[in-house]
């Protein structure tokens, strides 16, 4: 298998990470190349480079990018069942079986990501709150550990599927995913999209909301005093219908933007105006699947909006008993820092998550943008501790800056993590950047 130093970063731009990497054709060639790596920083894994932060990076170690592993290899259609290679990613998904009736039961926010990225970091949808995780959907998984040794886990194998779930890649290669499509009835959603004034508004909407299939919504988070916390909701609803989806527009961002282009006037310009696109009464409309489920990737390249340095994002979720008033003192200290984008969401959570290492608990998640700019490591570190003190924790999969004793105290279940990981993986020959700042090699 050909390596060549590459320079790799996730969707945030930042970190980079130099490794050796390869991009290997068939299975058989990657097995070899991930059981043989001996490189002092071990090897790790790389789908499509749509996580944020440093899950998939890899400096001064190998990086096995699987995004040419991408086969379909079967499909049971009584049963929904699709099994897949790790680097087929959800466009593909869509755009195979939607015609047939069937979607992916839970997809994050972009179609880019990997079945096999999204598997190893245990994704959630804006249908969280019904439907639970993609991990809870994966009846089956093939799993190569370092000394080359393949087995195939599911559910019932609780411990090691639980810490390959949602288990940032540590615990093997994972080479084949069993997962259960959802039956749809047709290629689109009645969407109905309203504002909410303030964050006491936007909570209640919130709450009236927690039957809807399909349940998100945009956070204003430079707004301040009795605006504070305003935004727009949106729930959704399939319907039955034509399967047919129109020829997708995607527009590209050319250049990266100057840094100055970001600026609090012009993000509070923006926030403004996007709040007033939608009528003081709401409005619904029906709106295709792929627009509804992945609107930011009509426009490729966004992440350089942000310019040359990237951003970083934060997303954490606490309890609903204690999540009004910590998404209060988030925003407040976000708002008063000026260093928010324009891009932020709201929206709860439910109970269902697949792993040790799994993100969702039942609460309030907040998500956003943070152009990468001086004080911005100060900030992040007062985010960290309001969601703490909440008793919450930080996605993994958008996280760059997270330090290991907060995650510690934010994932009690990292103890069993850790015992799995050790007796599939003793010398920590899988690691990346990561496992190093957050100590996931060490014991627990």
């Amino acid at each position: 298998m050909r390596k060549a130093e590459r320079e790799l970063a996730g969707w945030g731009r930042f970190p980079r990470a130099r490794c050796d990497a390869a991009r290997p054709e068939r299975f058989a060639e990657a097995v070899a190349g991930f059981s043989a790596s001996s490189a002092a920083n071990g090897i790790c894994l790389y789908g499509a480079g749509r996580s944020y932060g440093d899950c998939a990076l890899n400096g001064g170690g190998t990086t096995l990018i699987t995004s040419r592993l991408d086969r379909i290899l079967a499909f049971d259609a009584a049963t929904g069942i699709v099994q897949v290679e790790p680097g087929v990613d959800y466009r593909r998904l869509l755009e195979i079986f939607l015609p047939r009736g069937w979607l992916a039961p839970v997809t994050p926010g972009t179609g880019f990501a990997t079945i096999g990225g999204a598997v190893a970091l245990d994704v959630h949808g804006k249908n969280h709150e019904r439907d639970g995780s993609l991990g809870q959907q994966v009846t089956e998984l093939d799993l190569v550990s370092p000394d080359g040794s393949a087995r195939t886990i599911t559910p019932l194998d609780s411990d090691l599927f639980r810490a390959t779930i949602g288990g940032v890649g540590l615990t093997g290669f994972i080479t084949r995913i069993a997962l259960r499509l959802a039956r749809v009835p047709g290629g689109q959603v009645r969407v109905r999209t309203q504002r909410c004034a303030d964050l006491d508004a936007f909570i209640a909407a919130l709450q009236d909301a927690a039957g809807a299939a399909y349940t998100v919504g945009w956070i204003d988070g430079a707004a301040r005093g009795s605006a504070l916390g305003r935004g727009i909701l949106e729930t959704a609803e399939p319907i039955a219908g034509d399967f047919t989806q129109p020829p997708e527009r995607a527009r590209r961002v050319p250049v990266e933007f100057p840094a100055m282009a970001l600026n609090r006037y012009s993000i509070a310009a923006f926030n403004e105006a996007y709040f007033r696109r939608v009528p003081a009464a709401g409005r619904t409309r029906d709106t295709p699947w792929r627009s509804f489920l992945y609107p930011l990737d009509a426009l490729h390249d966004w992440n350089r909006i942000y310019g040359k340095r990237g951003f970083v994002q934060f997303q954490c979720v606490v309890p609903f008993e204690a999540g009004p008033r910590a998404v209060r003192e988030l925003l407040e200290v976000i708002s008063a820092s000026h260093k928010a984008s324009f891009l932020a969401v709201l929206k709860r959570m439910g109970a269902g998550r697949a792993g040790f290492l799994s993100f969702p608990m039942p609460g309030l998640t907040l998500a956003l943008d943070f152009p990468r700019r001086p004080g911005i490591e100060e900030l992040y570190a007062r985010l960290c501790a309001i969601t703490l003190n909440a008793g919450g924790r930080v996605y993994l999969a958008k996280d760059a800056l997270l330090d290991a004793a907060s995650f510690r105290l934010m994932y009690p279940e990292f103890s069993q993590f850790a015992e799995v990981r050790r007796s599939v993986d003793p010398d920590c020959r899988i690691s990346h950047d990561m496992a190093r700042r957050l100590r996931l090699q060490d014991a627990a």
